[in-house]
């Protein structure tokens, strides 16, 4: 297979597209303090709402990646693919290869998010490019959702890679 016949000229036309339906909900304390503590990470401004207000915020704050987290649907195992990957739910992109495995992410946090938030994520196909690796040929997909808070200012992007063989 060349590498020009990995990615189908309709599956081109996606770039750009959103991937799924838009995601929302409200962070509350609770699940933010769940996830700080599995982190072990015990910053007093997850958890202490008077030491937030202190430090200058209007309530606590929510540890940062809980964003890639918040807003994913509860799904069954069933769901899980031989990776350990959820099924995709959205947009299939339809490539000419067998496997696809995760291969990274990016964030930039640009606001920080509080508890009680309503925050909105879509995620985007952000570019296909074919390569060649020692291995042979792949494609590296690239994704960016955007999480965008109620008052509609964006506070956080992550840019996911995933490699397509």
């Amino acid at each position: 297979m060349t590498v020009e016949g990995l990615i189908p000229e309709e599956t081109k036309g996606l770039i750009g597209e959103l991937l799924s339906e838009p995601l929302s909900g409200v962070i509350t304390a609770k699940e933010a303090q769940r996830f700080a503590l599995a982190a072990d990470d015990l910053n007093p401004l997850y958890f202490d709402e008077e030491a937030a207000k202190a430090a200058g915020h209007r309530t606590t704050l929510v540890p940062p990646i809980f964003l890639a987290w918040s807003l994913a649907p509860a799904r069954p195992v069933s769901e899980v693919r031989e990776d350990g990957l959820y099924k995709s739910a959205g947009r299939r992109v339809a490539l000419n290869v067998k496997r696809v495995m995760f291969g990274g992410e990016d964030w930039e946090f640009f606001e920080p998010v509080y508890a009680g938030d309503r925050i909105t994520s879509e995620t985007r196909l952000k570019s296909l490019e074919e390569k060649h690796g020692s291995s042979g040929p792949f494609v590296l997909q690239m994704t960016e959702t955007t999480y965008t808070n109620q008052d509609g200012r964006v506070v956080a992007k992550a840019i996911g890679r995933s490699i397509a063989r």
